[in-house]
């Protein structure tokens, strides 16, 4: 499926859309207001058969480098560490495990994205600026395209959001744009 001017094809990553991270120990009202737009997204990607990956932290207990700077979050088999349940992964989509901030670091998703011929990115989840802006560091330093609709991410704080796009559209060449866009472009 081509997106937009690009020739290659296209995968949505759904980054870190878990409970703890919408409503549990580290959620907050701005992870749950993207909701919506990512499943609007999720649900017209579907229907043009674009790839849907969801790339979800699932730590170890207690040993999790993570937690010294979090604390515990997304511990691997619990309730925190699920897929909120408005959009849950559906026949089809693939999901990976990750224990640091990158969906590149250790989990596969490289090898996943190659076997599925993708060569553009469509980010979206929590946080822009920590899981969503390491992810698109090393999707830039792989070769991928990437697109991030800047109202299907975001941070604890508005300010460090802001930052981030503005970082990962400068260091990365990421074209920050927004979900009706990417609708747009999903539905030509």
């Amino acid at each position: 499926m081509n997106f937009g001017e690009t020739v290659g094809k296209t995968a949505i990553l759904v980054i870190d859309m878990l409970k703890d991270f919408v409503s549990g120990v580290l959620g907050s009202e701005k992870a749950g207001k993207i909701v919506p737009n990512i499943k609007t997204l999720l649900d017209k990607a579907r229907e043009k058969k674009i790839p849907v990956i969801y790339v979800n932290d699932a730590h170890l207990p207690q040993i999790d480098e993570e937690f010294k700077l979090w604390g515990p979050h997304a511990v691997k088999g619990t309730e925190g560490a699920e897929v909120i349940d408005e959009i849950k992964p559906k026949a089809g989509d693939f999901v990976l495990e990750k224990r640091r901030y990158s969906g590149f670091f250790e989990t596969g998703l490289d090898l996943l994205l190659r076997e599925l011929g993708v060569t553009d990115l469509i980010l979206v989840g929590v946080t822009t600026d920590i899981c969503v802006k390491h992810t698109a560091a090393d999707a830039f330093y792989r070769g991928y395209k990437i697109i991030v609709p800047r109202d299907c991410v975001a941070s604890f704080k508005e300010s460090d959001h802001e930052w981030a796009l503005n970082y990962m559209q400068k260091i990365y060449g990421v074209e920050v744009t927004d979900v009706k866009e990417v609708l747009g472009r999903i539905t030509r």
